[in-house]
């Protein structure tokens, strides 16, 4: 127990009076303005017509989809919905926690297509742009997770292990947060930026078809280290958690969506002619 290493983080990153400002509310607000930075820049390298009036109303959309559908999908995948069919406000109590990835990238998806009619930008384009942005708000909440002492991993041997206290209990757990910000969030964000700036830009849909099969891949994979949440335990045969099972159809959906790139090749909009020189 010497070696072990404690998180002793504070969740709140200050007081002022009756305000409360924690680091998964910054998190979130890095997460999104970083975003904006990166669909700005990839717009116009691949000469997407991007103005400051489109990137606000996609933020807008994006906004509201991922903070309502992160918070449905939590209450439909890992709760007793029982419970919220006999008090439906506490849907709406986001101070008691509960926020599921999954429900927030169908939000997201979702709140897309009024964005894409809104701005005049290509469904599969605009889609493309906000998976390459995606892994940066990933990697900030994976981080708070931590900070929160939330999500944390099965128990462990390994040097490297966190003991969180709390719910958690004094043993040494794997930092699957950790894990999960360095795959989900850089390692994926690198990989299609990296793809990004390929010119001609990759045919539409290529960016989210990886994003899916990536994400889908690393989350499938990171559960088998992390502690399944505790109202579900693990499922089918005692193997299988709800994260796990979520992230197939993830996988199954990014490949046809990237097949379906490759061979409808279909050019991002707003590219000139001359550009596909460049």
């Amino acid at each position: 127990m010497l070696n072990d290493i404690y998180q002793n983080l504070d969740p709140v990153l200050f007081s002022l009076g009756p305000v409360t400002v924690r680091w998964y509310g910054v998190a979130y607000v890095l997460g999104f303005v970083c975003a904006a930075l990166v669909i700005w820049r990839v717009a116009r390298r691949w000469r997407v017509r991007v103005d400051a009036d489109a990137l606000l109303t996609i933020m807008f959309c994006v906004i509201i989809g991922v903070i309502v559908g992160g918070r449905l999908g939590y209450v439909l995948f890992y709760t007793d919905l029982s419970l919220y069919l006999a008090n439906p406000l506490e849907v709406f109590a986001f101070n008691h926690g509960g926020m599921s990835f999954h429900g927030g990238l169908i939000g997201a998806l979702l709140s897309g297509i009024v964005a894409a009619k809104l701005t005049r930008i290509p469904y599969l384009t605009l889609a493309d742009l906000g998976c390459i942005a995606a892994p940066i708000g990933l990697f900030f909440g994976r981080c708070a997770n931590f900070v929160n002492g939330e999500l944390w991993g099965a128990p462990t041997d390994a040097p490297w292990g966190v003991v969180f206290g709390g719910a958690a209990g004094m043993m040494s757990r794997h930092p699957s947060q950790l894990y999960e910000a360095l795959l989900e969030g850089v390692v994926l964000f690198l990989v299609l930026y990296l793809l990004s700036r390929k010119r001609p830009p990759r045919p539409r849909g290529t960016f989210l078809g990886v994003f899916l099969i990536l994400y889908g891949t690393f989350r499938f994979l990171m559960e088998f280290v992390r502690e399944p949440d505790v109202q579900l335990g693990y499922l089918w045969g005692g193997w299988l958690t709800m994260g796990q099972l979520l992230s197939v159809p993830l996988i199954l959906v990014g490949v046809g969506v990237f097949v379906y790139a490759l061979v409808t090749k279909k050019p991002q909009e707003g590219l000139a002619e001359s550009s596909q020189e460049q």
